[in-house]
């Protein structure tokens, strides 16, 4: 019944993945402007096409979920292409091949010691958050309903912090270069202070403008309620989620990913455990106090290894 979907997903995962390493090496060279184009060209090109594709214009019916495989393919090409097209403009780059060349095992090995704890924590992060929407729905459709959409809006505030926390990366290799343990932690009390300042104006924004951006997401009385009774939680669990990123993506730029791994694990793990039983007796609201103590305890934890980590340097 998927058809080509599942090989034009992978597709575009790989292609994301291309555009990624450009998009890390433009922020890494501070070219932050050249990235949010990229990422900007290729949500247009996703935004059209999965209009267009999918369900169809005028007389064209559309390929539904062959037309959204189409879609994520073409967008993932896009702004790899134009984050490509960006690595050509800095200056230190400037005459010398974009070609990756001959792999150096030993670089690689560095690499994936850094990488693949990073990614293992994320693997744990969304495989978890996908065990809360099994026990959301479990509540029933409206719970299930409300809570997709409050990760969406906490996802979207999360995106911040995730920005900044990239963008502190770069700014902390002369300090680590130099074992400035001072400066490595004064970066990350920089980007812990801009990623609240950020998380709390789109948290206000979203209270303010409650009624018409939930109305966006549904027009349901019943999901809108509960919604609006799950707000406070949901602003608190972005804060939350927003400061444990940057401590985590402090711990990447001294290049210690495994604690973020452990600290995950742990309390990630522990949420797992307990999601069925908590929504059956509280329901949504259960669920995400037991997030907000889950994401609490990870900011002890990221803060409390980057500190141990960083002082050894």
């Amino acid at each position: 019944e998927l058809g080509a979907l599942p090989a034009l997903m992978a597709a575009g995962v790989l292609v994301a993945a291309i555009g990624n390493a450009a998009a890390s090496t433009l922020v890494g060279l501070g070219h932050s402007k050249l990235v949010m184009r990229a990422g900007t060209t290729g949500t247009a090109a996703a935004v059209v096409l999965s209009l267009t594709l999918v369900n169809g214009i005028g007389s064209f019916d559309g390929f539904g979920l062959l037309g959204a495989g189409i879609a994520m393919l073409v967008s993932s090409l896009i702004s790899a292409l134009v984050a490509h097209w960006g690595l050509r403009r800095p200056a230190v780059l400037a005459g010398r091949s974009l070609s990756p060349g001959r792999p150096h095992a030993r670089a690689l090995i560095r690499l994936a010691g850094v990488g693949v704890p990073l990614a293992a924590t994320v693997l744990i992060k969304f495989a978890v958050l996908g065990v809360l929407a099994i026990a959301a729905a479990r509540v029933g459709t409206v719970s299930a309903a409300a809570h997709s959409i409050a990760v969406s809006l906490a996802g979207l505030m999360f995106t911040a912090a995730v920005a900044i926390g990239q963008a502190i990366i770069p700014l902390m290799a002369p300090n680590l270069k130099a074992k400035d343990v001072r400066g490595l932690r004064a970066a990350v009390r920089a980007g812990v202070m801009t990623a609240l300042g950020a998380v709390a104006l789109l948290g206000v924004a979203l209270a303010v403008l409650r009624v018409p951006v939930l109305s966006f997401f549904t027009h349901d009385p019943a999901v809108r309620h509960q919604l609006l009774a799950l707000l406070p939680l949901l602003l608190l669990v972005a804060v939350t989620d927003a400061l444990q990123a940057v401590c985590g993506f402090g711990l990447v730029a001294i290049r210690n990913t495994v604690p973020s791994l452990f600290a995950f694990a742990v309390c990630y793990g522990l949420l797992a455990v307990a999601a069925a039983p908590l929504s059956a007796l509280g329901g949504l609201t259960a669920l995400w106090l037991a997030l907000l103590a889950a994401n609490t305890l990870l900011v002890v934890a990221q803060a409390g290894f980057f500190l141990q980590r960083s002082g050894r340097l």
